[in-house]
């Protein structure tokens, strides 16, 4: 990976709700820690046991949050999209990193010292409750999707993955097809089902007319019928 030179992105316009925060003293030193980093398609960004040590701000491109599991699979636990903050909740835990993340497809990320943010923070109450709102989100989240991905079908849970991805990413031009391109596995992973399951309901799917492929594009034609069955579970 290759650090781009700091004065090429503005950090103003790409790390709006921090920079607003802060005073003009913390804008500059911020401006002269920060670095941006390319990540290449699959490539690591940090690995679990990581100690952490940046937060990080997704400027372009897809990033997954992933955990290993049982006998090696693993389990996305969310998708950051551009801009969102990501891999400060170990930092501020005090323990090292409990998942992973790996770019989805070439992306380019803002990394801040965790040890700067922390300064900042208690300094400026204003920033500290914006990281407090970020975290109660994500809890909220997390916990919603605890219940999802353990008392909801496997169509119920194929269903809400591509709500959810068609409100992260939005649709392309056509309005129907969800902006982003996932594996069957990485589709699987992010449902908690396996590999097979995911492919016979997305083939369900496809013959219910609720939705469309063609490759690893994901059309959706029906999307009252989704949220139903999400509903449903």
């Amino acid at each position: 990976m290759a650090a781009k030179k700091r004065d090429e992105i503005d950090l103003s316009s790409s790390l709006p709700d921090i920079w607003r925060m802060l005073t003009d003293a913390e804008r500059e030193i911020l401006r002269g820690s920060a670095r941006i980093v390319h990540f290449k398609k699959n490539e690591l960004i940090y690995l679990e046991e990581d100690t952490p040590k940046e937060l990080m701000c997704l400027f372009s491109g897809k990033v997954k949050i992933f955990k290993s599991g049982v006998g090696g699979r693993s389990q996305i636990i969310r998708i950051i999209r551009p801009i969102q903050y990501f891999g400060y909740r170990a930092y501020f835990a005090r323990e090292n990193y409990v998942t992973a993340a790996m770019a989805f497809e070439s992306c380019t990320v803002c990394m801040i010292p965790m040890e700067l943010i922390e300064k900042f923070l208690r300094g400026n109450g204003n920033l500290a409750f914006f990281f407090i709102q970020m975290l109660s989100v994500d809890l909220g989240i997390a916990d919603q999707r605890v219940v999802n991905l353990t008392q909801k079908h496997v169509r119920g849970r194929l269903a809400e993955s591509l709500l959810a991805l068609k409100e992260s990413y939005g649709l392309e031009e056509d309005g129907a097809t969800i902006n982003i391109y996932l594996a069957r596995e990485d589709l699987a992973s992010l449902s908690n089902m396996t590999t097979s399951n995911a492919i016979r309901t997305l083939s369900n799917f496809v013959n219910e007319r609720i939705i469309a492929i063609d490759g690893r594009k994901i059309k959706i034609i029906d999307e009252e019928r989704l949220h139903k069955i999400s509903r449903m579970g």
